[in-house]
């Protein structure tokens, strides 16, 4: 079976979405290991005892690792169906998560809220999985 005459050419979107999260789930850890090293945090501490600076480059980093499987499993189940609405709404989602790693990198936590518009591509693709999901069951 050729999965590429499967899925439609605007699932191409949706990897490029993918795409975009690897880049900034790199750039995260980017500014992890710098911290690491200018607030000389050793491995395996996870934060730091006199640095609350590091602490909040740690956090933005680890919140988004906390979130991210959950995203990559709805945001896969509504693209298979809706690839463009999926793709839009994890391009808002993986786009908030930088403003809010650059609000706590401002050290002040409450900042981290700049990026909370996030949560509008993050319960998207939930609410459109469940509506898949209830499509499949033909309550729709």
């Amino acid at each position: 079976m050729n999965v590429l005459a499967k899925l439609p050419s605007s699932y191409g979107y949706v990897i490029l979405i993918y795409l975009y999260s690897w880049i900034m789930l790199g750039y995260l850890a980017a500014k992890v290991i710098g911290a690491r090293k200018k607030y000389k945090v050793k491995y395996p501490a996870m934060y730091s005892d006199k640095d609350q600076m590091f602490n909040c480059i740690q956090r933005a980093h680890q919140n988004t690792l906390e979130v991210y499987p959950q995203w990559l499993v709805f945001q896969t189940i509504a693209a298979l169906v809706y690839p463009l609405i999926a793709s839009a709404l994890g391009a808002i989602w993986v786009t908030s998560r930088f403003f809010y790693a650059w609000g706590y990198y401002t050290g002040e936590p409450d900042k981290r809220m700049n990026g909370s518009f996030g949560y509008i591509g993050y319960f998207g693709v939930i609410l459109m999985s469940i509506y898949i999901s209830l499509q499949l069951l033909r309550v729709f």
